[in-house]
């Protein structure tokens, strides 16, 4: 019998070109530190790949890109599941733990525009149709250029740059994390100033999720573990936990941390940007949740708590009829 030891390390990962590239930066980082290893990747078909002609606020915001990933690793399918930090929901299943974040990279959004043409969201001209899946960039979007269309933009990267080049919009929304890993820094227009533009909680590190009592899994991944990304994103999931919100609600935070010292802002707009609440907190870097959590409270006391209702209320009751097969 081939001993555990032995045993290829099992990486589950969606299929997109994307995803494939986080699991293979991975992969590579495992072998470095133990040359040697064997490593496999799996490709597991989730629930936002498999639903693309339905907005993803509509199907619902608990583990849309991670539950099919999740059920793998519970089976003992898997050993490891890498993903965009903003994907991994903030309650994770029984039994599933984080067991480590990467350090990040650019966390801002961008703006890609048709032809690569250059300016920012300021330079679009009034009626300009822009596409995003978000609600975090449409609710921002809307506050700042309450002329422009909006419109609803799913699919993987490759697909949302292809639908921008056939001319079904004059520009797209993006994180800048997936255009720089993908090698096509060359066609963003620009990027969008964190102190005004919040992105979206964990965008730019990469989670990777064990199962909890896997104590080997989480050694082998601890040399691509970064504290201070780990830190500054921590507060960022406490904030949204605190606030109870999924990836498909307009909240926004980013945490960033200098020396010892962690300072992490926020927002939660509603769905038309007409209403944005922002706060800032900073503390010591020793206990980023109880920061996000701090920084909520002050944010529900000014009513984002009403603002996050009314958004719940204009999307629930699509979530089992969007998802069914």
């Amino acid at each position: 019998m081939v001993s555990r030891a032995s045993s290829p390390v099992r990486i589950a990962s969606r299929g997109s070109e994307l995803a494939l590239w986080q699991a293979r930066a991975v992969e590579r980082a495992l072998r470095e530190a133990a040359p040697g290893t064997s490593v496999e990747i799996q490709v597991v078909r989730t629930t936002g790949d498999r639903i693309l002609d339905v907005p993803l606020a509509k199907i619902g915001d608990k583990g849309l890109f991670t539950k099919e990933i999740d059920e793998a690793l519970l089976r003992g399918d898997a050993d490891l599941a890498v993903h965009s930090l903003k994907d991994i929901p903030t309650r994770l299943p029984e039994g599933l733990a984080l067991v480590a974040v990467t350090v990040r990279e650019d966390p801002r959004d961008v703006l890609i525009r048709r032809g690569g043409e250059p300016g920012g969201l300021e330079d679009l001209p009034a009626g300009a149709r822009v596409g995003t899946s978000s609600l975090r960039r449409r609710a921002q979007l809307r506050a700042l250029r309450p002329d422009l269309d909006v419109t609803d933009l799913r699919g993987n990267l490759n697909t949302r740059l292809a639908k921008l080049d056939a001319g079904g919009y004059d520009a797209i929304l993006l994180a800048a994390a997936g255009v720089l890993r993908l090698g096509w820094e060359d066609r963003i227009s620009a990027y969008l100033d964190a102190a005004t533009w919040l992105p979206a909680v964990g965008q730019g590190a990469l989670g990777i999720v064990a199962r909890a009592d896997d104590d080997a899994a989480r050694e082998r991944v601890s040399v691509l573990h970064d504290a201070a990304t780990a830190a500054a994103t921590a507060a960022e999931r406490a904030f949204l936990r605190a606030l109870e919100g999924g990836c498909q609600v307009p909240i926004g935070a980013l945490g960033t941390v200098t020396g010892d010292s962690l300072t992490l802002h926020g927002l939660v707009a509603d769905l038309d940007g007409t209403t944005v609440l922002r706060g800032e907190a900073s503390a010591s870097r020793d206990d980023p949740a109880e920061t996000g959590r701090g920084l909520a409270a002050g944010l529900l006391e000014r009513g984002a708590g009403e603002i996050l209702a009314r958004v719940r209320g204009a999307t629930h009751g699509e979530v089992k009829e969007a998802a069914a097969p």
